[in-house]
């Protein structure tokens, strides 16, 4: 598990995890609203029942390929029995389930998916459950609004010291009498060589290997990458002024966005730029 949040719902500190693209809730902390003092045991009787073992397990066999039905049909039989008991380790040991997460330690406790986690949240208090996904959806409002500033700073600082780089080049690169067209090839083969000295790959190398994708390169390059980026047009500027061979310069700006690199997220990610 990686992010941790917490929301507040009718007074309740309720912990969301974020493992990979989902968010797993704390039953633990959803328990607490009905008994705190024994969340533990409301938990293990939730899992006692049919409903909730039939739930379980056909969340899991639609998301989990390794998940074992045969122990799974086995809970299924013996659910609402009197002598049936189930833990949450139990049920993850057995099954090899995902969709619930039993976390030790000080912050530990039994967390599941959000689908599962609304549903015991139902089980505990209808009203409660409403007002849980009501918050939830506001954390998830709060995030998307995060995502987006971080979007618009990224596209800002693309375009940071465009008018220097590109003037650099109406001066120094191109002849008189150039066709719009060729004008826009100039401009991209500069923009490539940038391409070339920070990601190692051209636009059209990135496009081949992501067909899939609706942006570009540059628009799924990280803040780091793009304050390089932003330098890197700067200095590509005063290199051209200078008269030199683009693969004199190429090699110039490789080594500064590799030192740069370097001084803003370490060696761990040095080999992104080779």
């Amino acid at each position: 598990m990686a992010t941790k949040q917490t929301i507040n719902v009718k007074g309740t500190e309720i912990t969301i995890y974020q493992g990979g693209q989902a968010d797993f809730i704390s039953l633990t902390d959803i328990a607490r609203y009905k008994d705190a003092a024994h969340t533990d045991d409301i938990i293990k009787n939730w899992l006692r029942n049919r409903n909730t073992i039939e739930l379980l397990g056909f969340w899991e066999q639609m998301h989990n390929p390794d998940f074992k039905p045969v122990e799974f049909d086995g809970f299924r039989k013996q659910a609402g029995l009197n002598s049936f008991t189930m833990t949450p380790k139990k049920w993850i040991e057995s099954t090899n389930a995902l969709g619930i997460i039993s976390k030790s330690g000080r912050y530990g406790g039994t967390y599941a998916h959000r689908d599962i986690a609304f549903e015991f949240a139902s089980w505990i208090s209808i009203e409660f459950k409403l007002y849980i996904i009501k918050e939830f959806q506001r954390l998830k409002e709060d995030e998307s609004d995060r995502l987006k500033l971080t979007w618009n700073l990224q596209r800002t600082l693309a375009k940071v010291n465009y008018r220097i780089h590109t003037d650099a080049i109406k001066e120094n690169l191109i002849p008189p009498t150039l066709s719009k067209e060729k004008l826009n090839f100039v401009y991209a083969d500069e923009a490539d060589m940038l391409n070339m000295a920070l990601f190692g790959i051209t636009a059209k190398q990135w496009r081949d290997k992501n067909l899939k994708a609706d942006r570009n390169i540059r628009d799924e390059a990280s803040i780091e990458q793009l304050v390089v980026l932003s330098n890197m047009e700067s200095i590509n500027a005063v290199l051209i002024h200078q008269g030199l061979q683009q693969h004199e310069w190429l090699k110039q700006l490789n080594s500064i966005a590799i030192t740069q690199m370097k001084s803003l997220l370490g060696n761990k990610q040095l080999k992104k730029l080779k």
